[in-house]
């Protein structure tokens, strides 16, 4: 540790940064695990959270200065865990955290603990992270499963429909039973595929694994079909479906790539490329069968 007479202003204003940031972090942990209801859950919170005060007190020995926490980021990050889940609430604010990681390294040169903050935040807290046990993930197949169906499915044979029908009433009717039959379809094929599986400690529950299929994939219906039901022109109404498609597969790539630590532009180029190019080709084969079969509706 250097003296703090070495310190300029421009070091002890990032030291102060990184100060605020760490007890602002074992706060939300803190907070996080007061309401986390599975006790294993509870003490990985609070022991990332005293990770975070250990930090906070490291860096204090440098400014000689207590920092309160930033309440704006509290709230924000334990409503979003708790609205959206420990893990992505906790892996999105540890995103948050890289810059400061690369200021680590910088000022690594002047203050020699910041080599050992960076190893515990990139070895010792990710560990603790991924130790949290959350329903919502375990079954994030399921959810997964039932919105790719619901976009690449129900985009397709709206598109279909839009052109067979010309009429956003008889769209969203046929639009609407496909898509409840079609959920109820997948969820029950959910539920053969999971019962089939070995029963062992962890894996999903078959009835819990159905209903998170259903659940999603008539969501996505329902905000896919909502355009059909409020605009009179129909492919106005379809180019809206298409937008919140893209919104669906936005959001929740988003969602998945941050808690499950996977690769956000690939996996979302994927989704929307498959579900807009099954939506073309669907809308193609309408006007087809609606020109060859001469039928006007």
């Amino acid at each position: 540790m250097i003296a703090t007479a070495t310190i300029d202003d421009e070091l002890k204003r990032k030291i102060l940064t990184f100060q605020r940031n760490e007890i602002t972090e074992h706060y939300i942990y803190r907070k996080l695990a007061q309401s986390a209801k599975d006790e294993q859950n509870k003490q990985v919170l609070l022991d990332i959270a005293d990770e975070e005060l250990k930090h906070y007190r490291i860096w204090k020995a440098y400014t000689k200065q207590d920092i309160k926490p930033s309440r704006l980021m509290l709230l924000k990050y334990y409503l979003i865990a708790r609205i959206l889940g420990i893990t992505f609430g906790v892996k999105l604010m540890e995103r948050g955290e890289k810059s400061a990681q690369i200021s680590y390294h910088d000022i690594a040169p002047h203050v020699s603990d910041a080599r050992s903050i960076l190893k515990d935040e990139n070895e010792h807290e990710n560990k603790l992270i991924s130790m949290i046990n959350e329903e919502r993930l375990m079954y994030v197949g399921s959810i997964v499963l039932g919105l790719n169906d619901a976009l690449v499915e129900l985009t397709g044979a709206l598109a279909g429909f839009t052109f067979a029908f010309q009429n956003t009433r008889l769209i969203a009717l046929a639009g609407l039973i496909t898509g409840i039959a079609a959920s109820l379809s997948m969820g029950a094929s959910e539920y053969l595929s999971t019962k089939s599986e070995v029963h062992e400690e962890g894996l999903k529950d078959p009835i819990k694994a159905s209903v998170y299929t259903s659940v999603a994939y008539i969501l996505t219906v329902a905000f896919l079909i909502l355009p059909f039901f409020v605009l009179p022109n129909v492919y106005v109404a379809l180019g809206a479906t298409l937008v919140n498609a893209l919104i669906v597969i936005l959001l929740f790539t988003f969602y998945v790539s941050v808690a499950k630590d996977l690769p956000f532009r690939k996996r979302f180029l994927e989704m929307a490329t498959l579900s807009l190019c099954v939506a073309g080709l669907t809308f193609a084969i309408g006007y087809l069968i609606r020109t060859f079969l001469g039928i006007e509706i």
